[in-house]
């Protein structure tokens, strides 16, 4: 069956007091019930409980402090995939909480896991409920406002639809709340056609996303060739038109070529550990012959990555791509520059390519 990939921001669930919009999450329930009875499986990705935890709690606004905001999505996580809970089951439908971390995503067994039980959960026509782990996350491994969650789950469930609802009808040509002239983009067939929008990273008041990191989540999706549309979760009947293909919001156009599974996760959800510096011979047969990457094209190592860490692979400050390095960064370093024959003197058990072709991607 199709599968339609639903994420709500924080402003979406809850006011700026943290206090839950459980009208509007309510009739949010009921759009996903009446997809779910035309044969649309449906995830859930929320943002929210660190805002419903700050409420429950008094707190009067976000915590500074990270292990603040750990505490209060510890308190409003379990409330807030109950209200969810009650409105499916209210509806006929059975749910499942699933909360994920960074971790689940960069580790390849950790994402493959992930990625059969939220295919059964879907085969089993439940409704998943995800957010991130933000009990265990830490500052610098976590997804920010949801939005690449969504897209990571999207590309994990092969959706037919991403859809990413937020506090205004889509992307602008500039912000529409400070430059009445603003437009609504109502469609983007190639993300460098954003290069000359004037995009914001500002967020409500408890939330940590913005329209930026919407915006990378829809060239995520659509280089695993799923359609996105960022649109009003305000607007009734949104999550209907925008899985009907009417106008909904900003909709994003889904590459042609699909990549693969593999070479999406390493491009978007593996963090890379260091960088190699290449000449520009050896840029040039990455970028048009598809070769494999050999110490020989190597001027220049960052970092103290390990063999299978994943690195990235710049010329002139400039990146070309990301791979999975076969050698740690000490050993490049002492291979760098030396042809195959020579690399085998030094390091008589190493591998002739420094990252092999099927292990890179072009950024």
């Amino acid at each position: 069956m199709p599968v339609a990939v639903v994420k709500l921001g924080s402003s979406i669930v809850a006011e700026d007091s943290g206090a839950l919009r459980l009208s509007v999450v309510a009739r949010i329930c009921e759009e996903v019930a009446a997809l779910h009875a035309a044969g649309v499986d449906v995830v859930i990705v929320t943002s929210g409980a660190i805002a419903r935890g700050i409420h429950l709690l008094g707190l009067g606004g976000r915590p500074k402090v990270f292990e603040e905001l750990q505490a209060a999505s510890a308190v409003g996580q379990g409330r807030l995939y109950r209200t969810y809970d009650t409105y499916l089951r209210e509806r006929g439908i059975q749910s499942a909480q699933v909360l994920l971390t960074f971790f689940d995503m960069s580790a390849r067994t950790h994402y493959l896991n992930a990625r059969r039980t939220l295919r059964k959960l879907v085969d089993w026509r439940i409704v998943p409920v995800i957010n991130e782990n933000d009990t265990t996350t830490t500052d610098e491994i976590s997804f920010g406002d949801n939005d690449f969650l969504a897209a990571q789950v999207a590309v994990l469930v092969d959706a037919s639809l991403l859809l990413l609802l937020t506090s205004t009808a889509g992307l602008y040509t500039a912000d529409p709340r400070s430059d009445p002239e603003a437009e609504l983009v109502t469609s983007v067939s190639d993300p460098a056609e954003l290069a000359a929008l004037s995009i914001s990273s500002e967020t409500s008041a408890l939330g940590s996303g913005g329209m930026r990191s919407k915006v990378a989540a829809a060239e995520m999706a659509t280089a695993a060739g799923i359609p996105t549309v960022i649109g009003s979760g305000f607007e009734p009947g949104v999550m209907a038109r925008a899985w009907a293909g009417e106008p909904a919001g900003t909709h994003f156009a889904p590459h042609p070529v699909r990549q693969p599974s593999f070479k999406l996760w390493l491009r978007y959800a593996k963090p890379s550990q260091g960088s190699v510096e290449v000449d520009a011979g050896a840029a040039r047969a990455l970028r048009d012959g598809g070769t494999s990457l050999l110490p020989v094209g190597i001027v220049g190592v960052e970092g103290a990555f390990e063999a299978g860490d994943a690195i990235e692979v710049v010329t002139d400050g400039r990146a070309v791509g990301k791979g999975i390095s076969n050698y740690s960064a000490a050993e490049l370093r002492r291979v760098m520059g030396l042809k195959s024959k020579a690399v085998r003197e030094v390091l008589p058990r190493a591998t002739e390519e420094a990252v092999h072709r099927d292990y890179f991607v072009l950024v």
